[in-house]
């Protein structure tokens, strides 16, 4: 493969799948997720993109499929969830299930391809969360987890000198995650106060397309409220 790879995981939808086009037209795409449907409809709509569907918290399972890759220049960690609710409420199960996806799944699966990551002095890009700047009520889980993202990525940076360590900090996007999110609120779903996922896109594809000498370390998009969709 002459064409430098891009393996973007939760891309089946939202942030993950804005991603997989906006980095599309220079990149061969690997697109992770587990809605294998929605993969292979994205999937046809590319120009060089072919669906990865694997369970990123199955460690057997992540070790197969990343066993057959030969190339990896981006990694774009996009999948993740969030279930809101007090600390008080908030089991080891809550806890467990939340840093196994936003945590432990991030790791394993950079550990997995980073031979190749440093043989391409490649890049990874975690998308965090304003959640991974400040703790607020009842996203505390959701927020530990973020924060250990950011720390992470740090570190790999710190350890890393040849890969460039991407954070990128959004705030509420306009996503089915959002609505989900705002459910578990119980407030309204107010899309002209969220950013577009195209504009989270954006940013990721500026820091992979800066120049070799330049490294985007952290980016935080905040939402502009609009008038119009």
């Amino acid at each position: 493969m002459s064409r430098p790879v891009a393996l973007i995981t939760g891309a089946s939808r939202g942030v993950g799948a804005a991603v997989a086009r906006v980095l599309a037209p220079p990149h061969d795409l690997l697109l992770g997720g587990r809605d294998e449907a929605a993969l292979d409809a994205l999937a046809g709509s590319l120009e060089s993109a072919r669906p990865w569907p694997v369970e990123l918290t199955d460690v057997d399972a992540l070790a197969a499929a990343t066993s057959d890759l030969t190339r990896l220049d981006v990694l774009v960690h996009s999948a993740g969830i969030a279930e809101l609710g007090p600390l008080a409420e908030a089991g080891a199960d809550v806890w467990r299930r939340t840093l196994d996806v936003n945590v432990v799944a991030v790791a394993e699966l950079t550990r997995l391809v980073l031979p190749l990551l440093r043989t391409a002095r490649g890049h990874v890009v975690l998308i965090n969360s304003g959640a991974g700047l400040r703790a607020n009520p009842d996203w505390g889980v959701y927020a530990a987890s973020k924060f250990a993202l950011r720390a992470f990525g740090d570190a790999l940076r710190a350890e890393e000198d040849d890969l460039r360590v991407t954070s990128v900090h959004p705030g509420r996007v306009d996503t089915d995650m959002q609505r989900g999110v705002r459910e578990q609120e119980s407030g309204d779903y107010e899309p002209h106060l969220y950013l577009h996922a195209d504009s989270v896109a954006q940013a990721v594809a500026t820091a992979v397309h800066a120049g070799d000498d330049a490294h985007f370390t952290e980016i935080v998009v905040r939402p502009r409220p609009r008038l119009g969709p």
